[in-house]
């Protein structure tokens, strides 16, 4: 049986935006883009809460918590509120995640590094890239818990999806429920498109596939 992850990869994170849409479910992160023109990722989240340093001290390095958990097919998403200013995420931590064969990360925040993450191809989707280290400035407060990114609730082992139109979050008990509402869409807009080039107008293809109203029922 194919797996779920090889499934939701022949679909584009817009076509499963619509399905969350069609479900009423948040339908996507804005604002959380490829950091280069790295791969689609598919994937299971592990989860990292990250928190301002202070007097109370972590009691792991961050990120390495996570890359201890993961494995093929998971994907890490950081929440780090969003900031810009601090990174949460370098060239350490993607070679240890590359070379342990986890599919990618996620960051809700910023990282640093670049350079030598396109050389080793490790796929990171984040907010914005500085140089920046978290050393004083943030740390790790949990990881595998409850957490947010951009907005989106994330828990451990909701699927995560993620190529160059942005990133979304299916949760794990809707996977399924998704996973056929999208390859509907994706099937029909691919219909569409072949008629389109047959030579049949837009206004006429429209109203057989009834486009606008995709989202009813």
């Amino acid at each position: 049986m194919e797996r779920i992850t090889e499934k939701f990869r022949k679909l584009s994170t817009c076509n499963v935006s619509d399905a969350l849409d069609k479900l009423k479910l948040k339908s996507g992160i804005v604002g959380i883009r490829p950091a280069y023109d790295c791969k689609k990722i598919v994937g299971f989240a592990v989860t990292i809460k990250v928190t301002a340093a202070g007097e109370t001290k972590s009691e792991s390095h961050l990120g390495i918590d996570a890359i201890e958990i993961a494995g093929k097919n998971d994907v890490i998403v950081v929440d780090n509120g969003g900031r810009k200013d601090v990174s949460c995420w370098g060239e350490i931590l993607s070679n240890a995640a590359k070379l342990k064969g986890i599919e990618g990360i996620v960051i809700d925040g910023a990282f640093r590094d670049l350079d030598v993450i396109k050389k080793i191809g490790f796929p990171v989707y984040a907010r914005s890239v500085v140089p920046v280290t978290a050393r004083g400035r943030i740390m790790q407060e949990s990881v595998n818990s409850l957490i947010q990114c951009g907005g989106v609730q994330v828990r451990p082992k909701d699927l995560v999806v993620a190529d160059e139109n942005g990133v979304v979050v299916v949760p794990k008990e809707r996977i399924d429920e998704v996973y056929s509402i999208a390859l509907d869409f994706y099937k029909k807009e691919n219909k569409m498109i072949e008629e389109l080039k047959k030579g049949r107008s837009i206004a006429d293809v429209d109203r057989e596939y009834k486009y606008e109203k995709m989202m009813e029922g």
